[in-house]
């Protein structure tokens, strides 16, 4: 997802189409997502004859149609996204229910990306013996996928290999820190591309072990999920699990609503668009705060925006939703967003910023 989202954010192109859906996991629901995509491919076939020659309207719709065909509904989580231009195809599976809607613009509407890396939990279990490990990565309450090779890692070499060694606690300890080590570099090499936080399952001792031995320490929960549960179905273990990080990530949302409110008594909040607009062009914006679920689609000219109803959506020259524009424009100058769930922003109508200075 990290890597899709550095991929897409940058791009700036004609009619970048963009194609966001709910979808299900299981049978019978998930027999419906099909049609669900047909209609909408139907809207941005729509629109693009509409707005666009028809050469290039056919040549992105075949696109569509293209990747429509390739898409299995059974391995569907809660969302679907599909890019199309004419460099990009791609597609996307997203454990967040989203809104289903079409976006016809000069960038990809990556908002749902970043809310998924942002507003939810994502991260890795790593189910710790001293035998055998494990390596889970969960979102929410719910299993992503689970780590193939190396994983899961046996410890074939480091135990005591005669009666003298089994005696001596000191030698086991290092023969344990010496297997530790070896998983550790390994679940660094899998978070390479996707850096998410990491939540051990173990015993308390093994817990302590493996933090001594720990290349990124920062990078692991300063709490475990106690017990051995090596041998343990996924969806066990992460619904476990997630008991302990919705208490963080509650905690982890609390504390960026209080950064907001300390921020107003400093006067460094806005809450006009195109006000949040130029300061982010000046490099000012820490965070946006935006409620999930809210979309605005607008004309931005000359630095200001002009909000329009959602009827006008489709027409040339409006943004089909201009806080996603904002929120890859403030990234960009490296600021972050926080997703807030609906009636946490009523006093700033939804959408907010904290400035730098």
């Amino acid at each position: 997802m990290n890597l899709k989202l550095k991929e897409l954010k940058d791009i700036i192109s004609d009619n970048c189409v963009t194609i966001v859906l709910n979808t299900h996991r299981t049978s019978p629901d998930n027999r419906k997502d099909p049609l669900t995509l047909k209609n909408l491919i139907k809207e941005a076939e729509e629109r693009l004859f509409s707005d666009e020659n028809k050469r290039d309207a056919r040549f992105l719709v075949d696109r569509l149609r293209d990747m429509e065909s390739k898409i299995d509904h059974s391995h569907n989580l809660e969302s679907l996204v599909l890019f199309v231009n004419e460099d990009i195809a791609e597609y996307t599976r997203l454990p967040i229910v989203v809104t289903n809607r079409v976006v016809i613009d000069n960038t990809f509407a990556t908002r749902d990306l970043v809310r998924a890396m942002h507003s939810e939990s994502n991260y890795y279990i790593l189910v710790l013996s001293q035998q055998k490990v494990r390596l889970i990565e969960a979102f929410n309450d719910k299993v992503v996928a689970e780590a193939g090779k190396p994983f899961p890692m046996e410890n074939t070499r480091f135990y005591p290999a005669s009666k003298a060694e089994l005696s001596n606690a000191g030698r086991q300890t290092n023969l344990i820190a010496e297997f530790f080590n070896v998983v550790d570099k390994e679940v660094n090499k899998h978070r390479k591309d996707n850096p998410l936080q990491v939540l051990i399952c173990s015993d308390e001792s093994n817990y302590h072990e493996y933090l001594k031995i720990a290349d990124q320490k920062q990078s692991i929960f300063d709490t475990w999920l106690n017990g051995n549960r090596v041998e343990e179905k996924p969806h066990h273990i992460v619904a476990e699990a997630w008991k302990i990080v919705n208490e963080y990530t509650i905690a982890k949302n609390n504390a960026r609503k209080d950064e907001l409110k300390q921020a107003v008594g400093r006067n460094r909040v806005l809450s006009d668009t195109s006000e949040i607009w130029r300061a982010i062009k000046q490099g000012r914006v820490q965070t946006l705060f935006i409620e999930q679920g809210k979309f605005q689609p607008a004309i931005l000219e000359n630095d200001h925006i002009e909000y329009v109803p959602d009827n006008f959506r489709d027409k040339k020259g409006v943004v089909d939703d201009i806080y996603d524009e904002l929120i890859e424009a403030n990234m960009n100058y490296g600021g972050d967003v926080v997703f807030l769930p609906k009636g946490e922003l009523t006093k700033f109508n939804g959408f907010g910023a904290i400035t730098r200075y």
